[in-house]
């Protein structure tokens, strides 16, 4: 395999694009990654298994299944750790987003522990994996301390401590919280963990490779065709042919009733230093809602409070503010000398709070798909590559039916719902603008953009920090929603499935598989 060291034009496909806050971890990472060029090398090669998505997700299912003797190849749009993954914050918890009362209320007593099991074997592979591949990668146990800070909140702390303990948590009350907020109750989890998140990708991906397996970055799957027991797969790069396809792309691209189960959020994140140097020692979250999570890392010789929370669902709030707000809860309760990095990663939240996992609605025979992490996804990727190893080895697994996406039940003129929307993006009106027409319509700024109306069209307008204004159609081309101009990171963002487009109209993250429609300005 040749490295690749070039740099596509428009929006830049690399680890952190144009227009996207790098994370600490993409930061210290620059120069370190694996930027693997395996164009040429599978066009004649019929694959195991094609994993789309070079993330956690994917990296875990196709070494499992490595492991196992299949011939595998990850196709991965930009590059290995691009997306949520190099954005995590990397806390790897045993204690849910969902909690276990409400996961007793909606699938039982049995189901909570099927769940906090499946949690624990996620966390026991990132070990295994750690230890076994000699991964440097920071990782270490930590307790993870929830806190109550009001009556109302001790009240729900308790019912999470006993559903806890009936699931098989290792969980106690505690008295200790690491970080420097008053509170009335916590509860300890035990044997919580943190790492690195790149650093252990990037191993992942290195191991794979050296054990024969292939990966073609900036390679994004446009669609695939059964054909006998085979998978035709267009990508922008080259053809591949694959006797199985696991999507591990957040979420799946296309339309499908996962889209409808799915809400995309961003969370955002800070690191800091603090002047008084009283670092937390374990991970810590408020119930807050939306809540803050707490943690340590260790970067270059140099400590980072890291510290999460405001969230909102996607292209619905002010990503400025919520970075503004975010600070000035930090500095209301920590000594902050510094704020060295800012940054926002996107999760999906299921509507009935677990993941789908396992084989994918309405698609070809042997495709499979994880999805719906929640905040958890570190875990419930790790969790995704066993579940989907035992599947398609033809394992059993006891949270087969618990994760399957088949839980979903059918939705009533989906099919018409797909129909009347696939094409919506390509009955946009892509007359020629004018500069002076455009530059009539709103005053922007530098560096900054908006939808705005013109003669009952919408556009979507950028000016760039020299000047130049470009447009756009600001229909997402998944599934016809209007984009959203995210201030902080300059980037498009769609409020109904979470596509995100760069400023030039490229695709950043899924659903969508094709460009923004570009309006020419004369």
């Amino acid at each position: 395999m040749m490295r690749n060291n070039t740099t596509p034009e428009s929006g830049s496909d690399v680890l952190t694009r144009d227009g996207i806050l790098p994370s600490l971890w993409q930061q210290a990472a620059r120069g370190s990654s694996m930027p693997l060029n395996a164009s040429g090398a599978g066009a004649d090669r019929t694959w195991d298994a094609l994993i789309v998505g070079g993330g956690i997700t994917g990296l875990t299912t196709a070494l499992l299944l490595q492991e196992a003797g299949l011939a595998c190849a990850i196709a991965e749009a930009h590059l290995v750790g691009f997306g949520t993954t190099g954005g995590t914050t990397a806390h790897i918890n045993t204690m849910l987003d969902t909690p276990y009362h409400t996961i007793e209320n909606n699938f039982g007593t049995s189901g909570a522990e099927i769940v906090a099991n499946a949690a624990r074997a996620a966390r026991d592979l990132i070990a295994r994996n750690v230890f076994h591949y000699q991964i440097a990668c920071d990782f270490e146990y930590k307790e993870g301390i929830l806190f109550a800070q009001t009556e109302k909140e001790a009240a729900e702390l308790e019912k999470i401590y006993s559903a806890s303990q009936r699931a098989g948590v290792d969980v106690d009350r505690t008295s200790h919280v690491p970080v420097p907020l008053e509170f009335q109750t916590a509860i300890a989890y035990h044997k919580q963990a943190q790492m690195h998140p790149l650093r252990y990708v990037y191993a992942l991906a290195d191991r794979f490779v050296r054990n024969g397996g292939v990966i073609f970055e900036h390679t994004r799957v446009m669609g695939s065709t059964r054909k006998g027991d085979l998978h035709q797969i267009e990508t922008t790069d080259q053809p591949l042919k694959s006797r199985r396809i696991v999507y591990a792309t957040h979420i799946p691209p296309g339309l499908n009733m996962l889209h409808l189960r799915c809400a995309p959020y961003r969370s955002y994140v800070l690191a800091v230093q603090l002047a008084d140097g009283k670092y937390p020692t374990d991970l810590a979250y408020d119930m807050q809602e939306p809540y803050h999570y707490f943690r340590t890392h260790v970067v270059n010789d140099t400590p980072y409070l890291i510290i999460g929370g405001e969230d909102h669902k996607t292209g619905h709030g002010s990503p400025t503010r919520a970075f503004q707000s975010l600070e000035a809860y930090a500095r209301t309760h920590f000594q902050l000398s510094s704020v060295d990095f800012r940054w926002s990663a996107q999760y999906f939240e299921p509507t009935d709070g677990l993941p789908y996992i396992g084989t994918l609605p309405g698609a070809d025979e042997d495709t499979y798909v994880a999805t719906g992490f929640s905040g958890n996804g570190i875990l419930f990727g790790s969790f995704s590559g066993l579940l989907l190893a035992d599947l398609i080895l033809g394992r059993e697994n006891p949270g087969e039916k618990m994760f399957s996406p088949s839980r979903i039940k059918p939705v009533a003129g989906f099919t018409n719902f797909v129909k009347e929307n696939a094409d919506v993006a390509y009955r946009f009106v892509s007359d020629r603008f004018g500069t002076e027409q455009l530059e009539a319509l709103i005053e922007l700024a530098p560096g900054t953009g908006a939808v705005v109306n013109y003669e009952q069209e919408k556009i979507a307008l950028y000016k760039s920090p020299n000047g130049k204004v470009s447009a756009l159609s600001p229909v997402c081309t998944h599934a016809g929603c209007i984009v959203a101009w995210n201030d902080a990171e300059k980037t498009w963002d769609c409020p109904c499935h979470g596509g995100r487009y760069d400023v030039y109209g490229n695709v950043l993250t899924g659903p969508p598989r094709k460009n923004l429609q570009t309006i020419p300005i004369s």
